[in-house]
């Protein structure tokens, strides 16, 4: 039995959130998109991307996966790519991945199942399909129904600000260079330093998202529900991650829209056809 299931995501920004768009002079401007206003005025407004969004949960499935399979240094880089990355379409080495090779990695990958991939010659096509990342403003309440009991909303004016950094050049003549240099080097007799912005998201802005499996079989459904599980706990969205932007509070609210949701354990599936798994992977080449 298939089913469509849809996650509604409600994230609270805990720090500042970045989501690199166009370049204005040294600021990195937050992506943005035109929204068309009930009173006709086009709005740009900042969205993290469903793409970006994908790839975050994407990345999450390849770890499970491997974590279960321990396929640590058995795949070839095609094969890798495939699962972490989406793959290329490029000439495939082996047979094409089509018929029931394919059915057959489809229901032995769920990584494959869920996000799809190109692979093998051929674009295998995911049952997921992941929605844009919206801040709650005043400005998109068409766009973002209010909830009963919902406090105002802030202008998107009020949350977008810009952080500035320096990027210090440490090669000074009497530092790092007079330990580390080679003897008779020239170094520059002054440290340097390069100042910058970043537009983004204040901490605490609220956004509002979606994710979607059509269709989906109860292995794909279980195996997708530890991927939002572990992004949840892990709550990483936008750019500059490592530099501490992007925290999120997640909260996903489940609803079976078709079909009936049978609750299964894709790790004991799995672990009771692991070298028939192994043996599929290596169809992603």
């Amino acid at each position: 039995m298939t089913a469509i299931i849809r996650w509604d995501a409600d994230l609270t920004a805990l720090s500042s959130i970045a989501h690199g768009g166009e370049q204005l002079g040294t600021i990195s401007l937050l992506r943005r998109e035109k929204v068309l206003l009930p009173d006709g005025q086009l709005l740009l407004v900042p969205v993290i991307s469903g793409n970006s969004v994908r790839g975050t949960l994407r990345r999450i499935g390849e770890e499970l996966l491997r974590a279960e399979l321990a396929y640590d240094g058995q795949l070839t880089l095609p094969a890798a790519h495939a699962l972490r990355g989406g793959g290329a379409l490029a000439k495939c080495q082996g047979p094409a991945l089509t018929g029931a090779r394919l059915a057959t990695l489809r229901e032995l990958i769920p990584q494959v199942g869920v996000f799809g991939t190109a692979a093998g010659g051929t674009i295998v096509d995911g049952c997921l399909q992941v929605g844009k990342v919206l801040p709650v403003v005043r400005e998109l309440v068409t766009q973002i129904p209010p909830r009963r009991g919902e406090p105002a909303r802030y202008s998107l004016y009020d949350l977008v600000q810009v952080e500035n950094y320096a990027r210090q050049d440490d090669l000074d003549r009497h530092g790092f260079m007079d330990r580390c240099a080679a003897p008779g080097d020239d170094a520059p007799a002054d440290s340097r330093q390069m100042q910058f912005g970043v537009e983004t998201l204040a901490a605490g802005t609220r956004l509002v998202s979606w994710m979607q499996l059509s269709w989906a079989t109860p292995m794909e459904i279980s195996f997708f529900t530890e991927v939002l599980q572990t992004f949840a706990g892990r709550g990483r969205i936008g750019g500059r991650i490592a530099a501490g932007h992007g925290q999120v509070a997640v909260t996903l609210h489940r609803q079976v829209l078709a079909g009936q949701d049978h609750p299964v354990q894709w790790r004991t599936m799995l672990a009771q056809r692991h070298s028939e798994a192994l043996e599929a992977l290596t169809w992603l080449t």
